[in-house]
């Protein structure tokens, strides 16, 4: 099922950036839309919610549980930042006047960056449950020794890893066509 919504994902995004490029191809007037800086913090922080994800994964391996959970909790903050700073970065588009009427290219940024933005909201639920799971099943070393040793458990970390890692190569395909597609407009 993750390989199903993984390649699903791809070609949404992968058909959104050709009609992007078709409409710029096929419309010369239409000029390519600034890709507002707080789109290139935000990957910054993803990049950092996937690597401690990813960490979390190692300290899940290892049997910390204590890195584990604040991994986890980490990752989840970090995605919260994530999400709050994409809200600032289409209110300054809305304050530089850059809205879905303004052009057809503006129209295609907010697209691309909101459907990013709905499917890391898709992810939180289950990276929540994890963190909480976390807490609340792993008190004292027996409790520990099972949560780590449940394949179910390491299976399902293992999709929520894929899954996230997935949305940050996703957003560093995005910020970069729109950047060099700006970089292309200007030249």
């Amino acid at each position: 099922m993750m390989a199903l919504t993984i390649i699903g994902l791809s070609v949404i995004f992968l058909a959104l950036t050709a009609a992007y490029v078709y409409n710029r191809i096929m419309f010369a007037s239409l000029t390519p839309i600034h890709v507002p800086p707080f789109f290139l913090f935000n990957t910054l922080v993803l990049l950092a919610s996937s690597y401690c994800l990813w960490k979390a994964k190692q300290y899940y391996q290892e049997d910390n549980t204590v890195y584990y959970q604040r991994t986890l909790l980490l990752t989840f903050v970090l995605s919260l930042i994530f999400l709050c700073l994409q809200i600032l970065a289409w209110y300054s588009l809305f304050e530089k006047n850059v809205g879905f009427a303004q052009s057809n290219m503006a129209s295609y940024l907010y697209v691309l960056s909101g459907l990013h933005f709905l499917h890391v909201i898709a992810g939180l639920p289950f990276l929540f449950i994890f963190y909480r799971t976390s807490v609340v099943k792993m008190k004292e070393p027996v409790s520990v020794l099972i949560y780590f040793s449940d394949p179910y458990k390491k299976l399902k970390l293992k999709l929520l890893t894929l899954y996230w890692h997935f949305l940050d190569l996703l957003w560093v395909y995005l910020v970069l066509f729109l950047w060099v597609n700006e970089m292309i407009g200007k030249g």
